[in-house]
């Protein structure tokens, strides 16, 4: 056989091509894989303590008690008690999965000694804690925004936290910060350059710090000339932006949305959390959904009817591919992980039966192609991740081991050239 296009051809085209090839492996390496929390807690920075995590869990697991017990809450939101058993030992076990340490809107604007003070404080504590083993995995701070009023004052806190965590011991691994009310790239690529010189004077490898973009402005949907910030700062901050957080009433706020009706499932919240699905697409970056601010407090009518809205709305982000949210109250742990692991659970027999049916060629009435595949491996993988899903579940339901699972959903290789046609 004869063919038109030679060896030069293809060194043409691979060419043309070099800088798409170039974006494709660097700017969109697809997720890695890594565990995702399904939630962020926010509490005032001055108001942690080490012990705080395992409090909540407590005051959580008492809330439930004081409505009849974990059977009772589960089957009000209509999942089976199995779900309960092992909600009932993440209360426990590991009641808070990402914590953030506020100094923004939930610490407020204080006088400069004092907030230097708490950011010292903030980082002893959070050092003792990663060494006691009660911290969290992911746990950091929230500063404040790097607007004109209130940038001298962020970069501080931000200073003085990792100086302060520095001096403690080594930066914990699952450290996170978080950069609010980000309305341009430029503010991005500020805080690129900020952590590179902390990293510079602290001895830190290049690339250490990196940090979450709060999503919270319209100027970050539709810039003033026409493009689309969220999607350009992820190519701009040089592979250190973390993920993106929704945040429901300051984005609500600034379309003028009545209060009443700012909420995570808005049309205008929709939108705008679409909007950053597709910029995220394939980066590697995670989302984060928003929080309800209607807490299970009260009466026993008015902490049910919150359970139910907080599990609907945890439930509606995670069949949009949101897989997380903000979490304000203790009480709303119980709901968070209820309405989390039911999702994962009654989705896995089917899943885990596609699974089997791909991997190992079984005939059925499903033709899964490779792409559906890898969705169906990655929702497994998250349900073990978070806890919902056990390995042996996986092994007996599938067929298919952890490591051949994570394969499967998290691809990372490029196929190999064709040398010889």
């Amino acid at each position: 056989m004869e063919f038109a296009l030679g060896f030069d051809d293809y060194a043409a085209i691979d060419s043309k091509l070099a800088d798409t090839d170039q974006l494709l492996r660097f700017s969109y390496p697809g997720d890695n894989g890594s565990r995702q929390p399904v939630h962020t807690v926010y509490v005032p920075a001055d108001r942690y303590q080490p012990s705080l995590p395992g409090d909540w869990g407590r005051e959580a697991a008492a809330a439930v008690e004081r409505s009849g017990g974990m059977n009772a809450l589960c089957a009000a939101l209509g999942v089976s008690d199995d779900v309960g058993t092992l909600v009932s030992a993440k209360l426990t076990a590991e009641p808070i999965e990402d914590l953030r340490l506020d100094f923004e809107d939930g610490y407020g604007n204080r006088p400069d000694d004092e907030e230097d003070a708490d950011a010292s404080r903030a980082a002893i504590a959070v050092a003792r804690a990663v060494r006691d083993g009660i911290a969290p995995p992911f746990i950091g701070i929230r500063f404040k925004c790097f607007e004109e009023p209130t940038r001298r004052r962020a970069l501080r806190t931000l200073d003085l936290f990792v100086g302060g965590l520095l001096a403690e011991g080594p930066l914990p691994e699952g450290l996170v910060l978080t950069l609010p009310k980000v309305s341009t790239v430029a503010q991005v690529e500020a805080m690129v350059f900020a952590c590179q010189r902390l990293e510079a004077v602290h001895g830190l490898a290049p690339g250490r710090l990196r940090f979450e973009v709060q999503m919270e402005t319209p100027q970050l949907i539709l810039a003033a000339d026409g493009t689309v910030p969220v999607a350009q700062l992820l190519h701009r901050a040089e592979g250190r932006v973390s993920a993106l957080h929704y945040g429901t009433y300051d984005y609500s706020d600034s379309l003028q949305i009545a209060a009443e009706y700012q909420s995570m499932e808005h049309p205008a919240a929709d939108y705008a959390k679409q909007v950053m699905q597709v910029a995220v697409a394939g980066t590697g970056v995670r989302l984060s959904d928003g929080s309800t601010n209607i807490l299970p407090v009260g009466s026993d009518a008015e902490v049910s009817a919150a359970w139910a809205l907080h599990a609907r709305l945890v439930r509606r982000s995670l069949e949009r591919g949101y897989y997380q949210g903000w979490d304000l109250h203790p009480a709303q742990l119980p709901s968070r992980f209820i309405a989390t692991y039911a999702f994962y659970r009654e989705g896995l027999p089917a899943a885990a039966q596609r699974l089997r049916n791909y991997v190992h060629q079984i005939e059925s009435a499903i033709l899964d192609e490779p792409a559906t595949a890898r969705a169906l491996a990655r929702f497994v993988h998250r349900g073990v991740l978070c806890g919902a899903v056990t390995e042996a579940e996986v092994n007996e339901m599938a067929g298919i081991s952890l490591p051949d699972l994570d394969a499967l959903a998290h691809p990372r290789k490029l196929p190999e050239k064709a040398e010889n046609i």
